[in-house]
């Protein structure tokens, strides 16, 4: 079947995340040590249960904030979620070339404050993509949910045969290949710019 779109994830895919960059900016705020918030809100199910929508963008605001251990206004999160995050240039402009003959989308388990702040975050996205920049949360589905990629192909306008999903994580490309796309694990643009190679899909 021919590819149509790409839906790519946005963390470990678009930029580089580096969770303990953003522990730290959060321990400058709160002077909490790395380890205690590592254990409050990263190994929990705090942000699981706000990737699937449990939280408003509020309300997860104040509970980041309480499991922290300080009020956290908006700004200071975004900037300590900001710093952690490095735009990967040369897939960003792979993404562009893509975008000339195929439709794009980006798909993250992410929370409703990510949702409403990324054009903040990740300023680079939306040129790219559009209004097509999908946040687990706003969708109440999770990836690998095959039901989260027969959505965004739903709104894409595409159909799941002829869309290709793109994810750092093996078990994400399992789900959206169950529901029909194609899909290649992501280790580096080498191992991409490969997989385009080998189907055709080569701009």
């Amino acid at each position: 079947m021919p590819i149509e779109a790409f839906i790519f994830d946005m963390d470990d895919v678009l930029c580089a995340y580096d969770v303990g960059r953003r522990i730290a900016a959060l321990s400058a705020v709160s002077g909490r040590p790395h380890g205690e918030i590592r254990q409050a809100i990263w190994e929990s199910d705090f942000l699981d249960r706000a990737d699937r929508g449990e939280f408003s963008a509020e309300a997860f605001l104040d509970e980041f904030g309480r499991l922290l251990g300080t009020k956290l206004n908006r700004a200071q999160w975004i900037e300590a979620r900001r710093v952690s995050m490095t735009p990967d240039r040369p897939m960003l402009s792979l993404v562009h070339d893509l975008g000339q003959t195929h439709r794009l989308a980006l798909l993250t388990n992410n929370d409703r404050l990510l949702s409403e702040t990324i054009d903040d975050l990740f300023p680079e996205l939306r040129p790219l993509f559009g209004s097509h920049l999908y946040v687990s949360a706003d969708l109440a589905l999770l990836k690998p949910d095959p039901d989260i990629f027969l959505t965004v192909c739903d709104r894409l306008g595409t159909k799941p045969e002829h869309s290709f999903f793109i994810d750092d994580l093996a078990i994400n490309v399992a789900g959206a290949k169950k529901a029909g796309l194609s899909g290649h694990v992501f280790s580096g643009i080498t191992g991409f710019l490969g997989a385009l190679e080998e189907t055709g899909l080569l701009p």
